[in-house]
C-alpha cells in the first residue's frame, strides 16, 4: 500500500470518535471531584479531617501509584484475550468504579454521628485507595486504546481529541455543578448541607461512569495488531526503563507537578479569599468557549512546530503570564470583584490554549513511544506507558493537593466545624496573599524547570518519520502473520 493512499486512510468513524469522547466524559465528570482544591476542601472543610493527615493520605497514596500503576500496566500488556488486551478492562471497570466514587463522598454522611477522628481517617484511606485501584484499572487501558485504535497518527489525534474536547464540555459539568451548589449551601438557599452537596454529584458521576464511561469498551475496536508473544510482568517494567523518550517525558512531569498548585488553591481564593465560589464560572467562560476552538487550532499549530517545541512554548507562556498576573492584581486580589474578573478573564482566555495543547500533545507523544519501542523492540507497550499517563495525572493531583493541603497551616488557613454543622475559617494576617502567590506564580516558577528534561526528547523530525514509514510496512507484515494472510486494511475494517 503506497504512503498516500495509507494516510488517506481513515480506520476510525465518527461514531466511534464520539463513543470514545463520550466515554471519557463519563469518566472525567467523576475524577474532576477528586482533582485538585475540591478533594482537600472536602476532606478538610466537610470531612472535618486534619489538612496535616489528609496531606499525609495524599502523598502516601501518590507515592504507592509509582509502583502500582507500572504493575497494573504491565498486567494489562500481559492481557491476550478474543476481546483484545485492553477492552477487557473497559467492559468491567465501570461498575466497581461506579460505587467506589460514591464510596468515597458518603464518608460523612455515613458517620455523621461518629466523633472519632481516627474512624474518619481510616475511611478516608480505605475509600479512597479502593477508588483509586479501580481508576488506574479503567483509566490506563482508556488512554491505551488512544494508540491502538489505529495505526495512524491522524485518527490518533481525531480520537484524543474528540475524547478532550466532548469531557471538556460533558465531564466538566461538575466543575460548574460544585462551586454553584456550594454558594447555594452556604448563603442558605436551599437547606443541602456540603456534604450532601458533595454526595448528590457522586452519584451523578456514578450514572455517568455506568453510562457514558462503558461506551469505551461497548463501543470502540483495538486496530493495531499486538505481538504474539505474551511479555512477562518482569518484561513490562524492564521496557519502561529501556524506552528513553518517554523517560523524559516522564521526568518533565514530574518535575512540573507542582504546577498543580494553581488548581488547588484557584479553589481556596474563590471559596476563601472572594467568598464566591461560583465567580469561578463567569471568570472562566470566556476562556471555555475559546478553549473548544482551539482543538481545531492544534493541527495548524503542528504544521509550524513540532510536539517537543509546543510543550517548551506552553511551559514559557504560562510563566510569563501568571507573573504579569500576580503584578498586576497586587493592588486589587481581594477588593474588587470587577477588577479581579477582568484580569482574571484574560489570564484564563490565553491559558485555555495551552490547556488544549496540554489534553492532546503529551498523550499523542506517549503513543509516539509507543510506536518507537515497537520499532526497536518489536513488542508494543499502551499498558505500561500509559500508566504512566495516568500516574503522571495522579502524581501531579497527590502532590500539589497533599502539598498545598499541608501549607494551609503555613500560610495560617484553618477550619472549625460548628454545632450545627456549619465551618468557620481562621485566617492570619497574611492568607489572602499567599493564597493569591501560590494560585498566580509560585506555580509557573516551578514549572519552568519542567523544560529541562524536554532538552533531551528526540523523537522529532526524520527520525520519527522514519519509524512511521517503517512501521506501516512492519505491521502489514505482521497482520499476515497473524491473520493468516489478510491484508492490513481488511484486518482493521
Amino acid at each position: 500500500m503506497s504512503d498516500k493512499k495509507q494516510d488517506a486512510l481513515r480506520y476510525v468513524g465518527v461514531k466511534e470518535n464520539l463513543a470514545y469522547g463520550f466515554a471519557n466524559a463519563g469518566q472525567v465528570f467523576g475524577y474532576n471531584l477528586f482533582a485538585g482544591g475540591y478533594l482537600s476542601l472536602f476532606f478538610t472543610k466537610v470531612f472535618g479531617i486534619p489538612a496535616s493527615a489528609v496531606g499525609t493520605m495524599i502523598l502516601i497514596l501518590g507515592m504507592w501509584d509509582a509502583i502500582n500503576d507500572p504493575l497494573m500496566g504491565s498486567l494489562i500488556d500481559k492481557t491476550r484475550t478474543r476481546y483484545g488486551k485492553l477492552r477487557p478492562y473497559l467492559l468491567i471497570v465501570p461498575i466497581p468504579l461506579a460505587i467506589t466514587t460514591v464510596m468515597v463522598f458518603a464518608g460523612p454522611e455515613l458517620l455523621a454521628n461518629t466523633k472519632n477522628l481516627t474512624v474518619k481517617i481510616v475511611y478516608m484511606y480505605v475509600s479512597y485507595i479502593i477508588w483509586e485501584l479501580f481508576y488506574t484499572l479503567g483509566d490506563v487501558p482508556f488512554w491505551g486504546m488512544s494508540a491502538a485504535i489505529s495505526p495512524l497518527p491522524s485518527d490518533r489525534t481525531r480520537a484524543i481529541s474528540t475524547a478532550r474536547f466532548i469531557s471538556s464540555l460533558l465531564g466538566g459539568l461538575s466543575l460548574t455543578f460544585i462551586p454553584v451548589m456550594m454558594d447555594l449551601t452556604n448563603n442558605g438557599v436551599w437547606g443541602l448541607t456540603l456534604s450532601q452537596d458533595f454526595l448528590i454529584l457522586s452519584i451523578i458521576a456514578a450514572g455517568m461512569i455506568l453510562g457514558l464511561f462503558s461506551l469505551a469498551g461497548r463501543k470502540t475496536k483495538e486496530r493495531v495488531v499486538q505481538s504474539i508473544k505474551e511479555p512477562s510482568l518482569l518484561d513490562g517494567i524492564k521496557v519502561l526503563f529501556k524506552n528513553k523518550p518517554l523517560l523524559m517525558i516522564i521526568l518533565g512531569n514530574v518535575i512540573g507537578t507542582l504546577t498543580g498548585l494553581a488548581g488547588v488553591y484557584q479553589t481556596y481564593y474563590y471559596s476563601e479569599v472572594l467568598n464566591l465560589s461560583s465567580a469561578v464560572l463567569w471568570i472562566s467562560l470566556p476562556g471555555t468557549i475559546f478553549g473548544f476552538l482551539t482543538y481545531l487550532l492544534i493541527p495548524k499549530l503542528q504544521k509550524k512546530l513540532d510536539n517537543k517545541q509546543i510543550i517548551m512554548l506552553n511551559i514559557t507562556v504560562r510563566f510569563v503570564v501568571g507573573l504579569i498576573t500576580f503584578l498586576a492584581g497586587l493592588k486589587f486580589y481581594k477588593t474588587s470583584i470587577v477588577a479581579i474578573s477582568i484580569l482574571l478573564m484574560i489570564q484564563n482566555f490565553v491559558f485555555s490554549f495551552f490547556n488544549t495543547i496540554n489534553m492532546v500533545i503529551p498523550m499523542e507523544m506517549i503513543g509516539d513511544t509507543i510506536d518507537y519501542m515497537e520499532w526497536k523492540t518489536g513488542e508494543r507497550n499502551e499498558g505500561i506507558a500509559f500508566s504512566v499517563a495516568t500516574f503522571i495525572a495522579k502524581l501531579t493531583s497527590s502532590v500539589s493537593t497533599s502539598l498545598g493541603t499541608m501549607l494551609l497551616g503555613v500560610i495560617g488557613l484553618s477550619f472549625t466545624t460548628m454545632p450545627d454543622g456549619s465551618t468557620v475559617a481562621h485566617k492570619a494576617e497574611n492568607t489572602d496573599l499567599y493564597i493569591w502567590a501560590l494560585f498566580t506564580l509560585v506555580p509557573w516558577v516551578l514549572g519552568l524547570l519542567s523544560m529541562i528534561p524536554y532538552f533531551f526528547y528526540d523523537l522529532t523530525g526524520e527520525k520519527l518519520e522514519k519509524i512511521r514509514t517503517e512501521m506501516k510496512e512492519r505491521r502489514n507484515e505482521l497482520s499476515i502473520k497473524v491473520s493468516g494472510g489478510e491484508e492490513l486494511e481488511q484486518h482493521m475494517s
